[in-house]
């Protein structure tokens, strides 16, 4: 089933706009909200350039904002008619050790990632069930599979509860024409990790994002991208020592 108008949060830079170029290349119309709104209209040109035919709205929103979310997601689909997918991907990688004094960095990870994630669902939701349709996506992570250390931890275990929320959310439309995927990108090169250097099979952002955007359209249930080493990966972090989960990390 084709998805013309896809929602994106933190599409401003990132994983968010690789989906956005990937999706415009394939002609759907975009609804895209991230803080950075500047940035926003320097991609509203750059995917009018890839594709003149689709239709592209920007909105600024911080997604920490829970009421605001609402606001956007339904103006957007009133101005659109209808939203079709809604992709929760707005997200958060600061923090430290837990008892290291950076309780509020990890703090607002965990809000950004899970909190805020559940509004966004909620919000998409709420569209989907009055229209009896739609798709929603959420961008967790293969860090969702075991605990991590250091900076991971907290984003780690945000990124497991967004993927336990959205098997939640799977379950209870599972019966209905609503879709519900959960996507967990494996390492990606984008602005939340450009600083780390040496990281495992990590991938350019175009690879990472046209995968996404192949198990995006399938509509699976969840999809661990690219596929190697990902997809085998899943099974080997649930029995791996914390030695070796420590080196991952």
């Amino acid at each position: 089933m084709t998805r013309q108008n896809i929602l994106i949060t933190g599409a401003s830079s990132g994983l968010g706009k690789g989906m956005a170029i990937e999706f415009a290349k394939l002609g759907r119309n975009l609804a895209l909200c991230a803080r950075r709104v500047e940035r926003l209209e320097e991609l509203k040109t750059e995917l009018l350039a890839i594709n003149p035919n689709i239709n592209i709205l920007i909105s600024a929103l911080d997604v920490d904002d829970h009421d605001q979310v609402f606001a956007v997601f339904k103006a957007f689909a009133d101005e659109m008619g209808q939203i079709d997918r809604v992709i929760v991907n707005a997200g958060m990688g600061k923090g430290a050790s837990v008892g290291t004094g950076y309780f509020y960095a990890n703090k607002q990870t965990a809000i950004t990632n899970f909190v805020s994630a559940l509004a966004q669902c909620e919000a998409a939701m709420q569209l989907f069930r009055a229209q009896n349709n739609g798709h929603l996506v959420t961008i967790s992570s293969v860090s969702a599979v075991r605990g991590a250390r250091r900076a991971m931890t907290v984003y780690a275990a945000s990124k497991a509860a967004l993927s336990s929320l959205t098997e939640g959310i799977r379950i209870d439309v599972m019966h209905t024409p609503i879709k519900v995927t959960t996507i967990h990108p494996g390492f990606i090169r984008s602005e939340i990790n450009e600083k780390v250097k040496k990281v495992p099979f990590i991938v350019d952002t175009e690879t990472g994002c046209k995968a996404m955007v192949k198990a995006i359209e399938k509509e699976v249930a969840t999809s661990f991208v690219p596929t190697w080493p990902w997809a085998l990966f899943r099974y080997v972090a649930r029995i791996a020592p914390l030695s070796v989960l420590a080196k991952l990390s």
